[in-house]
């Protein structure tokens, strides 16, 4: 059993930044990823990364965010700059290790 546990969310003016946080309670040895869900649409990926590194981004993000992770700390991360109103929404930090593992999600909201 594995729990993921997210931070960092916040309202954030546009153009501003956050990072978020996901700490997984034991060593992942697969990829983590972040999804993210607008109220009325459907959870979308961001961004995934790998065990050794390897990233992938959405291209509603890519330049605008970066996914790192600290596996001696078993913590990803999700840097977001350039913040817009359409990055509104819930993040979850995703994992698959013998089955789906889901944190409980943060919320990020953009507004002025």
């Amino acid at each position: 059993q594995v729990q993921l546990v997210e931070s960092g969310g916040g309202l954030v003016h546009p153009g501003g930044s956050l990072r978020l946080s996901c700490a997984a309670s034991s060593v992942i040895s697969g990829a983590f990823r972040w999804y993210r869900q607008a109220l009325g649409k459907q959870r979308e990926l961001v961004a995934g990364i790998s065990y050794d590194g390897d990233t992938f981004y959405a291209d509603s993000v890519k330049g605008r965010f970066r996914i790192s992770r600290d596996n001696d700390m078993n913590t990803v991360f999700l840097q977001m700059n350039s913040l817009k109103p359409e990055d509104t929404a819930v993040y979850y930090c995703y994992t698959f290790t013998g089955r789906d593992y889901w944190g409980q999600g943060t919320q990020v909201t953009v507004s002025s």
